[in-house]
């Protein structure tokens, strides 16, 4: 009998180099190269429509609770999803190993890219479910593995992700037990409307980073390993851009609105930033608010534009993110206060961020002006969307300013302040490869319309990426950059500190979770001394029966249990904490959730 030859997903791909790791941890770097190419090569020629529900060898379905589990079902959305998160996997574990990324950390990121990878290609909402926990989980052990400030960001990082994903755990149930639905495979209808639609809306809010939903982001980003950071800054925001898709295929205006919001509120505190990643990671926010947006519309170029700039932003944030990891791993600074005239001591790494900075600012010649256009234009010709559009508008400005001071502060502002080595070889080609398409796509605005999922839509088809109008504002976005810049760039360069929300809330769930901890100390004090002193009687009852009846001495082993408890709970909230206690908790926090979620 003939063997399926795409009946291996990539995800068990990716378990064969986690399997090297553990027989030699040196080999995860090489072994990552090779699997993530082999992804690729399988998002290039798994047959569209494709379902993988049997067994290995094409037995009977495989079922989950009673329910068929659909592990891979291929469709151009996914297959697009599947194919720029392996392409960028396989340059980001190239960067890994040439900014001497540890190979621990290294198997968590490989870890991250198959759990994302599961996602994007999950045929039913359980396995989506299941792939979102998972993706939860590697991506914090990621951030924890630098250990320092990045363990406390880490841990609020995943209690936000544990929220998510029993908001959208709630949203499946419910949505399978609507009227008319009684099934977890995705049909293309989306998330039945009313309650399990807001609920999705809420859980997938907090992936995109909706206003408000939002502070876990720049918080967690900055903190890890540069090269964790290529990794971070892809993943976790664009597959939640997917699964919106997947839970609102017919759009909202709500959302699209949501989108604005983003892209205004995002750009808007980046601008205030002088730590460098912190920026980068607003501009995340802002950035997917257009996708969003798109998204929200709801018609077939909005979408389309929507996935372009899935697409094209993870192509121009990873080598952001790449650029200004150079910069901190040969520099050792990460503010902009620190870190100026670096464009002669670093010339490649300044020519990508160059390429990088025109690319997520939208000018002409480069791939976002191509895919936030797409988005633009559906937001212009719709009535309601009108005022969508100046938000995107006031976004696309800020952004260019943005960009304008990051580059301007640390490739040309005063002298030279590092005498440091250029990129190695290895960042080199990873850098100029990601650059080389944002040009590419930028140029060629009809190879990137080729893989899109609708890239054949009348809609498509017509819309003119150089017309008159569009550059008119691409290029007038560009010039009130310019001008807001040299406006505001004696006050911006003032700006110290800005706080966000979570200067509110963080103190609050510090004081929470410590609260919730004394509470399950006080069980387990109880419990503790219950069970003391039943062992004492029961030793009691053996010395009289056997006429010992010589005070024993109390097994000081059973002593001291609820204060050694609370203190190795509480020291996840310290900056000191073990990375094991606090993988403990959210282990069995997910458990207890999930396990909640399905009675």
């Amino acid at each position: 009998m003939a063997i399926d030859p795409y009946v291996v997903p990539p995800v068990l791909l990716v378990a064969v180099a986690l399997l090297a790791y553990a027989v030699r941890p040196r080999s995860i770097h090489p072994a990552g190269l090779v699997v993530t190419a082999l992804a690729l090569a399988y998002a290039g020629f798994v047959p569209s429509d494709y379902e993988l529900t049997g067994t290995l060898f094409g037995g009977d379905a495989v079922a989950f609770a009673g329910f068929d589990v659909v592990f891979v079902s291929v469709d151009p959305f996914s297959r697009l999803m599947g194919t720029i998160f392996a392409f960028i996997g396989f340059v980001a574990v190239l960067y890994s190993w040439s900014t001497d990324a540890s190979p621990s950390q290294t198997a968590y990121a490989v870890s991250y890219v198959a759990s994302s990878l599961l996602a994007v290609y999950a045929g039913d909402w359980l396995l989506l479910l299941f792939a979102w926990e998972l993706m939860a989980i590697t991506s914090t052990l990621l951030v924890w593995h630098h250990g320092g400030a990045a363990v406390r960001a880490g841990f609020r990082y995943a209690v936000w992700h544990g929220i998510g994903g029993s908001l959208l755990m709630a949203a499946v149930i419910w949505h399978y037990q609507s009227p008319g639905v009684g099934t977890f495979v995705m049909t293309g209808d989306g998330i039945a409307t009313g309650i399990p639609q807001a609920l999705a809306a809420l859980g997938i809010g907090i992936n995109v980073a909706f206003v408000g939903f939002h502070a876990w982001l720049p918080d967690t980003y900055p903190r890890p390993h540069v090269a964790a950071s290529v990794f971070l800054c892809v993943y976790t925001t664009k597959t939640g851009v997917y699964a919106l898709y997947r839970a609102f295929p017919d759009g909202s205006l709500a959302l699209a609105y949501m989108g604005g919001a983003m892209a205004v509120f995002g750009v808007t505190f980046a601008l205030l930033q002088s730590d460098m990643r912190r920026l980068l990671s607003y501009h995340i926010q802002s950035q997917v608010g257009y996708m969003v947006a798109g998204v929200g519309i709801g018609s077939t170029l909005a979408v389309s534009g929507a996935f372009a700039h899935v697409f094209n932003h993870i192509l121009y944030k990873a080598l952001l993110f790449m650029t200004v990891g150079v910069v901190i791993y040969r520099t050792g600074a990460e503010s902009l206060n620190k870190i100026h005239g670096m464009r002669r001591a670093m010339p490649i790494t300044f020519l990508a961020f160059t390429i990088a900075a025109l690319s997520i600012a939208g000018f002409p010649g480069f791939n976002g002006f191509v895919s936030k256009g797409m988005v633009l234009y559906e937001a212009h010709h719709y009535p309601e969307y009108e005022a969508l559009w100046y938000l995107l508008l006031l976004g696309g400005v800020g952004t260019f300013m943005s960009f304008i001071k990051l580059g301007y502060y640390v490739f040309f502002y005063g002298e030279q302040t590092h005498d440091v080595d250029r990129a190695s070889v290895g960042q080199s080609i990873a850098m100029l490869s990601v650059a080389a398409l944002c040009v590419l796509y930028g140029l060629f605005p009809d190879a990137l319309f080729s893989i899109l999922p609708d890239g054949n839509a009348e809609a498509i088809v017509k819309f003119d990426v150089f017309s008159l109008g569009h550059l008119r504002e691409g290029f007038g976005l560009a010039a009130a950059g310019v001008v807001g810049f040299a406006l505001l760039k004696r006050p911006l360069s003032r700006v110290g500190m800005i706080p966000d929300i979570d200067f509110a809330y963080n103190p609050l769930s510090v004081g929470l979770g410590r609260g919730t901890l004394r509470l399950i100390n006080a069980v387990i004090g109880v419990m503790d001394r219950n069970s003391t002193r039943a062992v004492l009687g029961t030793l009691s009852l053996g010395a009289v029966a056997t006429g010992d009846v010589e005070t024993r001495s109390t097994d000081r082993s059973l002593e001291g249990g609820p204060e050694l408890f609370e203190r190795g709970l509480t020291a996840a909230f310290t900056k000191r904490s073990g990375i094991g206690v606090a993988v403990a908790i959210v282990v069995v926090a997910t458990t207890v959730l999930l396990v909640l979620g399905f009675i």
